[in-house]
């Protein structure tokens, strides 16, 4: 009895040990995954709301323009050859050829969307990126009163 109860356990152990490919497929899905470096969130694959910046040679993906921004400043890094994901054209640009609005909903609620065929009331990069250094974002509750007319 003791030697069929020991052969069961060890058939089991076997058989579950051989199971073990969900958690590595799981495991690769999640390295693939982009997380944005500044609130570790990831990259929504449809990339809207967006940016990209690249740093010693790796390129770094954003959640939203803001992040980016925050984090360029706090690691010291310059912005001039950062990407954004233009809304209208569905695919990465210059962001600093690019022309933003604020008061759109995006991941962090900065309110930042990039575009790259001229619509009405846009603003530039230099302006975007004053605006996120001094707090003058959606995330900003006066800020979002103001734009939005409350």
């Amino acid at each position: 009895m003791i030697k069929f109860n020991l052969l069961l356990i060890l058939t089991l152990t076997f058989f579950t040990a051989c199971n073990s490919s969900e958690s590595s497929s799981t495991h690769s899905l999640k390295s693939e995954a982009k997380i944005c470096p500044k609130c570790n969130m990831e990259v929504s694959k449809s990339y809207i709301h967006s940016a990209s910046l690249v740093k010693n040679g790796t390129i770094q993906y954003f959640d939203d323009i803001g992040c980016m921004i925050l984090w360029s400043k706090e690691n010291d890094i310059d912005t001039s050859k950062a990407k954004v994901f233009s809304k209208d054209t569905a695919r990465f640009i210059d962001a600093a050829s690019a022309s933003y609005t604020i008061g759109e909903k995006t991941p962090m609620s900065y309110g930042f969307a990039a575009y790259e065929n001229g619509i009405q009331n846009l603003i530039d990069f230099d302006e975007v990126n004053i605006k996120m250094l001094r707090g003058e974002h959606m995330a900003n509750p006066k800020i979002r009163k103001q734009i939005l007319g409350y």
